[in-house]
């Protein structure tokens, strides 16, 4: 259901990638980068980073910090984060206080180093993409200075 664009010789424009991604999806995916938008000085580039089973998305840094990828979907998108161990203190202060699907996330994450790891996260209600945000944060504290 959820099918990328797999097509790394094909790259999509912004009509493209709002047309795989549907009307709703799309609406989630501008309103999740106006929150990235109002904590960093946020720029957006469009990659293929990973190899054929991600597929075109965005990078999304800060400055030359890098915060997560979006990897576009049918009908949804997937957020692709790295926590590293340096966080990894922070991130399980603050893990009681997040959802139970955020806290299966990062005990089912792709490891990474000897304690950190990359989450994959499809958010599907306003409450996720706030636990997304939060774990940016962790990774990298909002910007006081924009």
């Amino acid at each position: 259901m959820y099918e990328r664009l797999l097509e790394k010789e094909t790259i999509p424009d912004e009509a493209a990638i709002v047309r795989h991604l549907g009307r709703e999806a799309h609406e989630w995916l501008i309103a999740f980068e106006d929150r990235l938008r109002a904590d960093y000085q946020l720029s957006r580039e469009l990659r293929f980073p990973f190899g054929g089973g991600y597929g075109w998305g965005y990078k999304y840094s800060h400055g030359s910090s890098h915060l997560c990828y979006v990897f576009f979907e049918s009908g949804a998108f997937t957020v692709t984060l790295q926590i590293g161990d340096k966080q990894v203190p922070l991130l399980e202060s603050s893990l009681p206080s997040m959802l139970r699907r955020t806290q299966d996330l990062w005990e089912d994450r792709y490891p990474c180093g000897e304690h950190g790891g990359w989450v994959h996260y499809r958010p599907m209600t306003d409450e996720e993409s706030s636990d997304i945000i939060r774990l940016i944060a962790i990774r990298k504290k909002p910007s006081t200075k924009k």
